[in-house]
């Protein structure tokens, strides 16, 4: 969601076989000196801040792009039939043909499903079961022909079940199209609402929708507006603006379906608005927006119910009456009190019970809490696993629909009885080729320079000997509270098949392990995000699991920034870091509110017109502390319409590195000149992306084909 001089010759004496051709020259950058001011009068010179150019039409700037893409074809050519190889492997763990597990949703069973060779998929309903006749809502596919970018935001079927709003974004910058159809029919409206979240919401006249306008310049959404179908869009009528840049926007309609709200999240701040959904006329606040103070809020039966952090850094759940929902937080009641090891990190209410998603030790797991109080833990099988709430349509169900799964075990769909505990598998996500039992998954914890103890997930072939000569692939992210579970991925088996090992760093920054976890590796404590990083891979390497100098460091986003800082760190301990789309320049974008995500997040990073803002980030800046030292091979990857973090960000970070690095260590810098910050749309096209970066890592690594 968030962010997330001279050429140096590559010298054939430490490329590894495969890369020792005659090595071209690395593209140079001009340097023009430009200032950088502080408003507290602090200044910097950023000799590349040239290469910004948000019209993405200068053409210095594109001609330096396209030079480190030739560059890059040139040096990774040699490992290109290693790539199509994993490549291969890649997607023949993928079943083609496959389809999600129906949902049903007032009386319609919703899925989606991919034909073969299909990078896209077909959105479908049936009325009443799957034995009736297919309703296709979205094809995907078709609809994708003749686009470079394709994706598609929300979809919301209107409350009679006739009419279906979508968004779609044909380029990738993340500012949707909203569009309407008639599903009968296939006519789509010629009502077409531009620059918008991909977020909509119905009310009930089956003629209105809500929907959420971007700001042209920051892409942060800024209004709540409402079209009546058949309307000119000049007429729509905005029902809420937001002043505050720190905010960010969303729409979500009640469980049980009673009403449309507006959510408002900052860092330390939520505030949610909301409207009876039969006839939305105004929105009211449920509890006003206070610094420190985070909720979120759900209806059900005669009830609110609030997952809040008010006097509980790890969460409590609460609930008031409709009747009492107005005296505020007073009329508040625990309904699960808060706890010191346990992190309560969603909720879902049903007519007769809770169900809890939380985390503990590390894991996500979920709980169920009946109206007697009597609760009932969902097993687990595995010390480090992922449990996740899916989709329940159906307040009246006795079954939770839920997801499991690990670095071992494909996702797993079940459907578990409140009242007797029995569970149910609807489906385990097919592995063409994949055997389960060939790998073992472990939890180790890893002990941190300030003695704190980290958790980390790893996978590795059944039978590996921690004798200390294999190559690692460690990867984290790290930031915004955002905790990253340990999940199945198809690429795995190439790696574990060639006894590499592969590690996920739950290092603070995330919510592993609770809040203290996130507070801990943000603003003024970012740098334990990076040390952590840099003690987990130490650790396992003393344990035996990986060769030191065999190590692969991998981020992106504000993983990337990560990636940066492990690089300026602790150079010597890694023999590839890829940072993908990676967000490195921080003082220079933090002190930019025109740039998406800027103001929202200073909170999390700290606002850099402070002085004790601004020396602590500058410290740590990846961009700002590239060294005249060696570093080790790097893979950096942008796109040219990143929204999320502004493609002229990798590319200084790139040229300076280049300039300033003095090993003769491959750089590679891939910039996709058509895509936005998750790269090129398409199921397949990403494994495609992704096996050039891999090739080139077990190259690196000799890691054998």
């Amino acid at each position: 969601m968030k962010r997330l001089l001279a050429a140096v010759l590559v010298s054939t004496a430490t490329v590894p076989a495969a890369l020792a051709q005659t090595a071209p020259k690395p593209p140079v950058a001009a340097t023009k000196p430009h200032e950088i001011k502080a408003p507290f009068g602090a200044t910097r010179n950023d000799e590349y801040y040239w290469l910004r150019d948000d019209t993405r039409k200068n053409p210095e700037m594109l001609g330096y792009l396209a030079a480190e893409n030739s560059y890059a074809d040139t040096l990774l050519a040699p490992v290109k039939p290693f790539a199509d190889k994993l490549y291969g492997e890649t997607i023949s763990h993928i079943k083609q043909d496959d389809s999600s597990v129906p949902y049903l949703r007032r009386g319609y069973y919703y899925y989606t499903r991919f034909e073969t060779g299909a990078d896209y998929p077909i959105n479908a309903r049936r009325k009443g079961s799957m034995d009736a006749p297919e309703e296709v809502l979205l094809d995907q596919p078709q609809m994708a022909k003749g686009q470079s970018f394709f994706a598609v935001g929300d979809n919301a079927v209107s409350p009679d079940g006739k009419l279906l709003a979508w968004q779609q974004d044909t380029v990738g910058r993340r500012q949707y199209v909203l569009k309407v159809k008639d599903i009968a029919t296939g006519k789509v409206f010629a009502d077409e609402i531009p620059n918008i979240e991909p977020q909509v919401a119905w009310a009930g006249d089956n003629r209105t929708i809500f929907y959420i306008e971007k700001d042209p310049v920051t892409l942060l959404g800024k209004r709540v507006k409402a079209h009546v179908l058949g309307t000119p869009v000049s007429a729509d009528r905005t029902l809420y603006e937001e002043s505050d840049d720190t905010f960010y926007m969303g729409l979500t309609t009640t469980s049980d379906d009673r009403y449309v709200c507006i959510q408002l999240h900052a860092t330390v701040s939520d505030e949610y608005s909301c409207a009876a959904a039969a006839n939305p006329v105004s929105f009211e606040v449920i509890a006003p927006r206070e610094r420190d103070f985070l909720y979120s809020a759900d209806h059900i039966g005669d009830r609110w119910i609030f997952r809040t952090n008010w006097q509980a850094p790890n969460y409590r759940l609460m609930a008031v009456g409709d009747g009492d929902v107005g005296r505020g937080r007073s009329a508040w009641s625990d309904i699960v009190p808060t706890s010191d090891s346990v992190f309560i990190e969603d909720f879902k209410p049903f007519d007769d019970f809770l169900a809890i998603e939380e985390r503990a030790d590390g894991n996500k797991r979920l709980r169920l809490l009946a109206p007697d109080g009597k609760d009932r833990l969902v097993a687990a099988d595995e010390p480090a696993y992922t449990m996740a709430l899916g989709t329940n349509e159906e307040p009246g169900s006795d079954w939770l629909r839920y997801t499991y799964g690990s670095l071992v075990t494909p996702t797993t769909t079940y459907e578990v009885n409140h009242k007797t505990g029995e569970r149910r598998v609807l489906k385990v996500q097919p592995v063409p080729g994949y055997d389960a039992s060939k790998y073992v998954t472990e939890r180790v914890w890893a002990t941190a320079r300030d003695g704190t103890k980290i958790p980390v997930s790893l996978v590795h072939a059944k039978g590996f000997r921690k004798d200390g000569t294999a190559a690692l692939f460690q990867y984290a992210y790290g930031s915004y509270g955002y905790s990253t579970d340990p999940a199945f991925q198809p690429m795995l088996p190439s790696l574990l098949d060639r006894g590499m090992v592969y590690a996920i760093a739950h290092i603070r920054g995330g919510q592993e392990m609770g809040r203290k976890w996130f507070d801990d590796g943000k603003v003024l404590n970012k740098k334990n995000s990076f040390t952590d990083f840099i003690d987990v891979t130490r650790f396992l390497v003393a344990q035996g699991y990986a060769a030191k100098g065999r190590v692969a460091a991998m981020g992106g986003s504000a993983g990337g920034l990560l990636m940066g800082g492990v690089a300026n760190m602790a150079p010597n301990d890694y023999g590839v870091i890829v940072a993908q789309v990676p967000f490195v320049d921080v003082v220079t974008t933090m002190l930019d509110t025109s740039i998406p995500l800027t103001t929202g997040e200073f909170d999390e990073w700290g606002n850099p017109a402070e002085k004790r803002y601004y020396d602590y980030m500058l410290s740590y800046s990846p961009y700002d502390n590239v060294a005249v030292q060696a570093y080790p091979a790097m893979y950096v990857s942008t796109g040219l319409w990143d929204s999320q973090v502004q493609y002229y960000e990798p590319t200084k970070w790139v040229a300076r590195l280049r300039a300033r690095k003095t090993d003769t260590n491959p750089l590679i810098f891939r910039i996709n000149m058509e895509a936005g910050h998750g790269g090129k749309s398409g199921r397949f096209e990403r494994y495609r992306q992704a096996a050039e970066w891999e090739a080139f890592t077990l190259d690196r690594l000799k890691v054998a084909e």
